[in-house]
């Protein structure tokens, strides 16, 4: 039989591996990337403070809002569901993801986020918008700062940014429901530069949901805070 030198060996051992290898990578790139971990916003009263419920104050950012009703729909039930549950349901459509198309979306003014909205009881309003942060705003100069953005919805709010919602099991998470009526103060960066984007999608829901109200869905506050 012919003998195989070490350096023989470890070529096959590479070549047996490398399939391996690369199969694992495969495996581990189509795996959803995990949520960026959240960040608390500072608790001090803010540097500046731009509210975005004002023409003004998205003109500051060249923003404007936009909005389009969500609906709870069908769906197939998750795989190892145990027997009795054939279906399941999602919300549609998905405007968190980073890049959505809302180009046929209502523009509103940004005042109309105030307006009572969507058909009361249990209902879900997707808002929409795109913010670049200038060099500065009024007297203020951005560079540096640690910028957050307010969203306080009438009833819940989860706030994604630039196509996640940062959060993590058992901390505090700012983007996610933080209560009946309390606001969400989300982190946008800690050291924010001029011509910085943040793609907003803040989507509201009309609750309590296991008591559905006779309301609507409005914002009390929306906010852009500078801190230093």
């Amino acid at each position: 039989m012919r003998k195989m030198t070490t350096g023989h060996l470890l070529a096959t051992a590479v070549l047996v591996a490398a399939p391996l290898v690369a199969g694992s990578v495969l495996v581990a790139r189509s795996q959803p990337l995990p949520a960026p971990a959240p960040i608390m916003a500072p608790v001090l009263v803010p540097n500046h403070s731009v509210d975005l419920m004002t023409a003004e104050g998205m003109a500051a950012f060249g923003a404007q809002w936009k909005i389009q009703e969500a609906r709870l729909v069908e769906a197939p039930a998750l795989p190892n569901t145990l027997p009795g549950y054939d279906k399941s349901f999602d919300i549609s459509p998905k405007a968190g993801e980073k890049g959505f198309d809302d180009s046929k979306w209502k523009t509103i003014e940004p005042k109309q986020l105030g307006d009572r909205i969507g058909g009361g009881r249990v209902s879900f309003m997707w808002y929409r918008t795109n913010l670049t942060i200038p060099a500065k705003i009024g007297n203020f100069e951005t560079k540096d700062a640690t910028a957050v953005f307010t969203a306080y919805i009438d009833d819940y709010a989860e706030v994604w940014i630039n196509g996640a919602m940062p959060r993590r099991a058992g901390r505090p998470s700012p983007a996610t429901i933080q209560g009946f009526n309390i606001p969400n103060h989300v982190v946008l960066t800690e050291k924010v530069a001029a011509g910085d984007k943040f793609e907003l999608a803040v989507f509201g829901i009309n609750g309590p949901i296991s008591a559905a109200p006779g309301n609507f869905i409005f914002w009390r506050e929306a906010k852009m805070e500078f801190y230093r």
